[in-house]
């Protein structure tokens, strides 16, 4: 039998850019190369290109998505965090050429990468509580003092549609709030605003292959350093501790999965999947915060932490992604 051509998909136009690649860096690590021929596939602004072991840069036929020696891809594994492999572009283009891919699809994909779009599908379903918030657009005109008669502070400020907390603020005080809706701005054109809810916050990861839907022991993220919440220096410069299986109450930690594999089912997601929340241990509620349909992948990320937590080995939770994805 011959060897599957998986392009491996990373990079991006977003602040993410460089997480994706360290992503995509990580998953090429643990693909069986016997079975499969991978090609590192980097997307930028600059252009598309395959990146070599040697690091020599080769250009991808963007109407065909091919390269030199490669007619054809079995299989995207895309790794691109943000825009435009979170927000269901990639999905469609690789739709319209017929490449089948390991990520949840297009109108998924569009839907919950926009947190203001999201939520309220979310709340919808009934499964789980959503902080109250609302959306905002740069191209509006934006009245911090009419927000604040209908939100309470303190107040989070992120861009709608993005990741990693990038541009992400805390607002504690009144004059804090335009500032941090213009800093969100410059990573997208639409801003969410949403109360703060205090408590715990729990992620659970989940894939479906094709006989089985595998959800993951939960980690609790407990940010350290001074940083208040789960932000881009406490995700990706070591000032956070991230506890998996998660030190929680075993009621609590079933209710987390529980929600986790309804809502994988309801927003008809595929392949690895990350669902994020906050516990208000006073009120003893599970507040829903976001989808991530394409998860880090990096050696210390959270969802294959949560697998060999189950004893699943990332090479074999990619295998399972590839196998699940290919028709």
């Amino acid at each position: 039998m011959s060897k599957k051509n998986i392009a491996l998909v990373m990079g991006g136009f977003s602040g993410e850019h460089d997480i994706s690649i360290g992503s995509g860096c990580q998953v090429y690590e643990h693909l069986d190369h016997n079975k499969y021929n991978v090609y590192k596939i980097v997307i930028d602004r600059q252009g598309w290109y395959w990146l070599t072991d040697d690091g020599s840069h080769h250009p991808v036929d963007r109407g065909s998505f091919t390269v030199e020696g490669v007619d054809r891809f079995d299989l995207a594994f895309i790794i691109v965090h943000g825009n435009p492999g979170e927000n269901g572009v990639l999905q469609g283009y690789f739709d319209l050429l017929g490449i089948p891919y390991t990520t949840c699809g297009f109108y998924t994909s569009a839907l919950t990468f926009n947190k203001g779009y999201c939520n309220p599908v979310v709340r919808s379903f009934g499964v789980v509580s959503v902080a109250k918030s609302k959306m905002l657009y740069g191209d509006q005109p934006i009245d911090p003092e009419a927000l604040l008669q209908e939100l309470s502070l303190p107040l989070f400020v992120k861009p709608a549609a993005g990741g990693s907390s990038v541009a992400t603020t805390k607002v504690k005080k009144a004059e804090e709030l335009l500032p941090a809706i213009q800093e969100a701005l410059t990573e997208d054109n639409a801003v969410l605003v949403e109360e703060f809810i205090q408590g715990r916050e729990f992620d659970c990861g989940v894939l479906r292959t094709k006989d089985k839907k595998w959800v993951f022991p939960i980690t609790e993220i407990i940010p350290t350093g001074g940083h208040e919440f789960f932000d881009y220096a406490a995700k990706y410069e070591g000032f956070s501790n991230e506890v998996t299986p998660a030190e929680v109450e075993k009621a609590v930690s079933d209710q987390i999965q529980e929600v986790s594999s309804k809502l994988y089912d309801l927003l008809d997601c595929r392949g690895i999947v990350r669902f994020d929340y906050i516990y208000d241990t006073a009120k003893q509620e599970l507040f829903f915060l976001e989808v991530n349909t394409i998860p880090g992948q990096s050696a210390e990320s959270i969802v294959p932490k949560q697998a060999r937590a189950m004893g699943i080995s990332t090479d074999e939770l990619y295998e399972m992604a590839i196998q699940s994805s290919l028709p």
